[in-house]
């Protein structure tokens, strides 16, 4: 069990993770040792997921998930399996636990009548400015 928020936690079965040879800092193991790792999940078909969470899951990793519903997070920051494990599992405990914050519900406002007449006056100033740049008639040439 992996613990996420209170109310959500993802069992170890839901997760998958294949270790490949990372293209980053390794030095004379770097074509040797498979050390990173793309851990995947099964969005779509999560049980320990409400569907809200997923929903907005989805929409928050937008490419990383694929046609079939899976997640797929490739960490390879660091040089060995264990902290990359770790580095891909904190990944994908954090957008589960930005994607369990509901949004915050936006309420329509209008501009103040201070606002308002603000925002005429410089409308009438802008306008007063570019009237004193014209030509006048004799003037022009």
């Amino acid at each position: 069990m992996i613990p996420v928020t209170r109310n959500i936690a993802l069992e170890d079965s839901e997760l998958e993770e294949r270790f490949i040879r990372a293209s980053g800092p390794g030095g004379q193991n770097v074509n040797k040792v498979a050390t990173a790792v793309q851990l995947r999940c099964d969005v779509r078909r999560s049980p320990s997921l409400p569907e809200d969470v997923r929903r907005r899951l989805i929409l928050i990793c937008g490419a990383r998930v694929a046609t079939d519903g899976s997640l797929t997070i490739t960490a390879q920051r660091f040089r060995t399996q264990s902290r990359n494990r770790a580095d891909a599992l904190e990944r994908l405990v954090s957008l589960i636990r930005k994607a369990a914050e509901p949004p915050k519900v936006r309420r329509p406002t209008r501009p103040s009548q201070a606002a308002r007449r603000r925002r005429l006056a410089d409308k009438k100033h802008r306008a007063e400015i570019k009237r004193h740049r014209r030509t006048h008639g004799e003037d022009a040439g």
